[in-house]
This record gives C-alpha cells, structure tokens and sequence, in this order.
C-alpha cells in the first residue's frame, strides 16, 4: 500500500492511509499560520480557520492553538502539541485537581480541559459554519493535541450530538479522563476514537493511574515499528523492555524519541510501504 500524496476527503472510517494523513494535519498544528494556509490549499481544503487562546493555567502552558480545514467533503481541526519534555514534567503530578466532564459525565485532567475550553467555542462555532455540504468531521492532534483532540470529540458527542465528529486520530496521547467518562466515549461513540502510541513513549503512561485512564481502542506500534490492534499486557513489557536496549548509548532517552511526531510518521510510513 503506497504513501497517498494527498488526503482522502472521502474517507468515512479507520484505514492507515487515513491515519497517515491526520498524523501530518498534526503535525501541521505546529506551523505557523502561513505553513497552514499554503498546506491546506495544497491538500485540497480551501477554507481555513485559526483558534488561539492566551491563558495562564496552574501548568507549563502559554497558550492554547489549533486550526480547521474545509473542503468539499471534509473538515479537520489539529490542535497543537508541545515538547516532551514540558509535558512529562506536569502531567507526573498526582495532585491535579478533576475538572467535570462534559455534560456531566465523570471528569477529565484540569489542565487539559482548561486549555480545550479557552478555544473550544470557536472551534465548535467554526464547525457549524463551515460544515454547509454534510461533510465528515475529524479531530486530530500529537501529544496534548492529541488530549485536546479527544476530549474535543467527546465534548461534541455529549454536547452537541448534531455535530458529532466521524472520528477521532491521536499520537502519544497522555490519559485525560476518569474511568466513567472513558467509559461513556467507549459505549456511545465506539470505533471513532483511535489512540496511536509508539513503544516506549513515555506521555500516553501519564498521569499515573488509577486517577485517569484511556478509551478502549488503541494502534500500537512495537519496538520494530510494526503495527497492532491490540497488544498482552505481557507481550507488551518485552516489547517495551527490546526498546530500551535498542540504543546501549542513551536507553533511557527512548521514552523521549519515541514521543516525536516525526517517529509516528516514519513508523506509519514503513507500515504502508
């Protein structure tokens, strides 16, 4: 299966050419403004919007951004991310306060909600207008992105079914929510939300458990960068533990490498080839 040169706007469900294309529109989330214009023109969506909000969160975080794209049959909305190292160091904390889910539905990481709800009135008021010809909607987004992103879709499915999104991609994706939350997106909007986390990166095993959690569906990529739906609790560990030891200069730098959007990519790419 070759890498596509350019998204499918007709895309309705999961497939790995899919999934390639909403991990570069998350990467895309980094750009500047500029990039993301001559990006979108160039994968075919001729509208574009940007969100960004200024705030000063209890967290390493300055500010919220992320933008949308619309085409003729799709919309996509990234939210950026941020480095590996700022991320880890405040999602260690155990002590962060529960933020209520939306529409009431158990609970979700404070600052991660705060941060989505600085823009996320923009970004649903920006759905409703640009979705004029019944296209699809998809969020994506790489590391706290790829949090927004989640619960982005969860917000809209709970709140505002009418513009339920068609699906949800996410890289190396921290836990956001609580059990009873994770467990509403798992039952009501199943095989929408789907969770990329490649081998060792250290962001997707924080927060620590049992606080917060994941939804159930997850494409695991194991120390030889081959894909998998699902992965043993065990089989895991090894995979885990062959990673470590690929480089004997810098092991403990795995969790790290692993986490860049850049290594999603290259390991979506080797699967297509």
């Amino acid at each position: 299966m070759p890498v596509p040169s350019l998204p499918d706007q007709h895309a309705t469900g999961y497939s790995l050419p899919h999934a390639y294309w909403m991990a570069r529109a998350a990467k895309l989330a980094y750009a500047n403004q500029g990039e993301v214009l001559r990006q979108a023109r160039e994968w075919g969506f001729d509208r574009v919007r940007h969100h960004e909000s200024l705030f000063e969160p209890p967290f390493a975080l300055e500010d919220t951004q992320a933008y949308t794209l619309a085409g003729e049959r799709m919309i996509v909305t990234a939210f950026r991310g941020t480095e590996p190292v700022q991320i880890r160091d405040w999602l260690s904390d155990a002590s962060t306060p529960p933020w209520p889910g939306p529409a009431r539905t158990g609970y979700m990481h404070y600052g991660f909600a705060e941060a989505l709800d600085s823009v996320y009135p923009g970004v649903r008021d920006t759905i409703a207008e640009l979705r004029d010809n019944g296209q699809t909607v998809w969020f994506t987004g790489h590391s706290l992105g790829g949090a927004l992103a989640m619960l982005a879709g969860c917000r809209m499915y709970l709140e505002e079914p009418r513009l339920r999104a068609d699906g949800v991609y996410t890289y190396g994706q921290p836990r956001t929510c609580d059990r009873i939350l994770a467990a509403a997106v798992n039952k009501g909007f199943p095989d929408k939300v789907f969770r990329f986390v490649n081998n060792n990166d250290i962001v997707p095993q924080l927060p620590p458990e049992p606080a917060y959690t994941h939804t159930d569906t997850v494409r695991y990529f194991d120390a030889k960068g081959r894909l998998h739906t699902s992965m043993p609790l065990l089989g895991t560990v090894v995979d885990r533990a062959r990673g470590l030891t690929a480089d004997a200069l810098a092991p403990a730098a795995d969790g790290v490498r692993d986490h860049f959007i850049d290594s999603y990519l290259a390991a979506l790419e080797r699967n297509l080839g």
